[in-house]
């Protein structure tokens, strides 16, 4: 293998030695050398004259930076709830057997490692998996069986079948947003209209941010219109890490001319001149073709100086990739990462309209959120604002998974019922459906008449259906463990309460549970929900506290008529002890009743 400096040195260099790019830089990095060692980290701190230790802090941040060798092959199969009940953990076993592994142990000859990891947005078409970071959907086990003998034979991901990369849009239902719209009609529409002329637009059509805030966009950008300072920044958030949630994808995949053409709009409008796309880690399949359409745009002048030849109106995007992590999706945490730091939220105020990327004012936006700011610039905000209802005006789209006869993209205008959306899926005998991903709501058929809207029931854009026969405590428990790998551990209550919570929930799978713990649940989320410092802590237990509340059979179920179990069984533990020194006799159990009288 080649050595480290030279190739880690040329990757500095594409990036001008730019400490901004660490993440950037330390992807490339891993991607030429398999992982990151302690002569990398050494180099890169050198050619970008930072400490050490800014580097291991990011190295150690993201969970697709490696700081010890994985294998040539690292393969990670999903493990969000939807990809469980389709199956992923026999087909997990299936590929550690065939392999001759465990979980997390590279192979003795440094080939291959296999592990578990969250959601990779394909929950629509699960089980999926990431080799190399690159998506594996609709795993049978016949795919594990061929992924298996391609890692045997050593063959480059390149050249392995395309079939087994092929990622479907899956669009089941459209209106006006998943419509191809011509390249340069927006950009011409909104120049035609004036930056004050747009942004009224903008106001008069309502838009409010799509990623699950609600925010209205245009008052958004006129903000960072009228912070001081001569530099703004326009962020799309492509980092789409909530479990259940990948109708982004599509957009970014389909529809690609919407997304970047909003983004140069929100430039023209607000003032910037530079755009950075952040693209989660998982979506890398996408960085290609994103970066194609892009270069296409420069080449046809609607990207770079003066686009569409209007004087001043001057903007350019570049593609930055996430590497795992769900709290990049907070946006004053996406900005950390795209400074080259750890991705974790910052104390606010200021908001990132007044101080955001390197200080500036930042307009962070979601992927919907900018292409619907196409349908403004052409048809007008009032025409816009007639769709869905007065204060969830257009349209939204819904990923949906789990239970149902079509899982897939469905685009409706707000205002529309749970009912008829699980009606159109083809969902049936439905017990429940968590609504806005893992740190959403779990709505039950009593409450199916209510509707899609930010005044009743808000989302992100996620429906998972569970059938009458699931469980809906080991769907909440699923949710906790994610929570808990994903806490980035700034604040004691997210990062204390989401591991409580999912001991918790261990304690009563395993049948050592009682009432106690259940209060002792209700007791943690109330407490995250006062005290988190983002909206991850605050949201974090939402999906205990609904399943507690609609489902609590399941919890009760599981319940010792104690009122409290020890957490760590003593006697249990000591089990190890006596097989390695053999030994079997009283003192090496603890106390009992009758050894106290005996």
């Amino acid at each position: 293998m080649p050595t480290a400096d030279p190739i880690v040195s040329a990757i500095a260099e594409k990036y001008r030695n730019n400490p901004t790019y660490l993440l950037q830089i330390l992807r490339e990095a891993q991607e030429a050398l398999d992982w990151i060692s302690p002569e990398t980290v050494e180099t890169v701190a050198s050619q970008l004259k930072i400490p050490r230790t800014r580097v291991q802090s990011v190295l150690q941040f993201y969970s697709f930076l490696y700081d010890k060798p994985r294998g040539r092959y690292r393969l990670l199969l999903a493990d969000n709830i939807t990809d469980r009940m389709a199956g992923n953990i026999a087909l997990f076993e299936h590929m550690l057997s065939r392999l001759k592994l465990k979980r997390g142990q590279v192979s003795s000859d440094g080939l291959v490692s296999v592990d578990l990891t969250s959601d990779t947005g394909m929950c629509d078409q699960g089980p999926a998996m990431l080799a190399n970071n690159r998506a594996i959907p609709r795993l049978t086990m016949r795919r594990i069986d061929e992924i298996c003998d391609l890692v045997k034979a050593r063959a480059p991901l390149d050249e392995w079948p395309a079939e087994l990369f092929r990622v479907e849009d899956n669009i089941r239902r459209r209106e006006t947003l998943l419509t191809p719209i011509a390249p340069g009609v927006a950009l011409d529409a909104a120049i035609a209209r004036g930056r004050q002329g747009m942004l009224d637009e903008m106001k008069r059509s309502y838009l409010r941010g799509r990623g699950g805030a609600g925010f209205p966009v245009g008052t958004k950008w006129d903000g960072a219109r009228n912070a001081p300072g001569a530099e703004r920044y326009i962020v799309c958030n492509a980092d789409e890490g909530e479990p259940g949630t990948f109708k982004d994808r599509v957009l970014l995949n389909s529809f690609s001319v919407r997304v970047l053409e909003g983004m140069a709009i929100a430039g023209y409008v607000s003032g910037a001149t530079k755009g950075f796309i952040y693209l989660r880690g998982e979506y890398k399949h996408l960085q290609a073709k994103l970066q194609r359409e892009i270069d296409e745009m420069r080449a046809g002048g609607r990207l770079g100086a003066s686009i569409r030849g209007a004087a001043g109106f001057d903007f350019d995007i570049e593609i930055h990739m996430g590497a795992g992590g769900y709290i990049c999706g907070e946006g004053t945490a996406m900005v950390e990462s795209l400074e080259g730091k750890p991705g974790r939220p910052r104390v606010r105020p200021p908001s990132m309209v007044q101080v955001g990327y390197l200080g500036k004012p930042t307009v962070v936006d979601n992927v919907e959120s900018l292409a619907h700011a196409t349908e403004i610039a052409v048809e007008g905000g009032s025409r816009f604002a007639k769709r869905g209802t007065r204060t969830s005006t257009g349209t939204k789209l819904i990923s949906i998974s789990g239970d149902c006869e079509r899982p897939g993209v469905y685009e409706y205008q707000f205002g529309v019922t749970i009912g008829r959306v699980l009606e159109d899926c083809g969902a049936k005998a439905v017990s429940a459906v968590q609504i806005g991903g893992a740190s959403g709501v779990l709505v039950t058929p009593d409450e199916f008449s209510r509707r899609i809207a930010f005044e009743d029931v808000p989302t992100a854009g996620a429906f998972m259906v569970f059938g009458a026969d699931r469980d809906i405590f080991e769907v909440a428990r699923n949710f906790v463990h994610f929570f808990a790998h994903e806490s980035c551990g700034f604040c004691t209550p997210c990062r204390v309460g989401t591991a409580v919570q999912r001991n918790i929930m261990d304690k009563i799978a395993e049948g050592r549970g009682s009432r106690y713990e259940v209060n002792e649940l209700k007791r943690v989320v109330e407490f995250m929900k006062r005290t988190s410092h983002c909206g991850l802590g605050e949201t974090a237990g939402n999906a205990v506290r609904d399943a507690l509340n609609k489902f609590r059979p399941a919890f009760e179920r599981r319940l010792h008529a104690k009122d409290f179990e020890p957490a760590i069984d003593l006697e249990r533990a000591l089990e190890p002890a006596r097989l390695v020194t053999g030994r079997d006799d009283a003192e090496a159990h603890m106390e009992t009743e009758g050894s106290r009288n005996g």
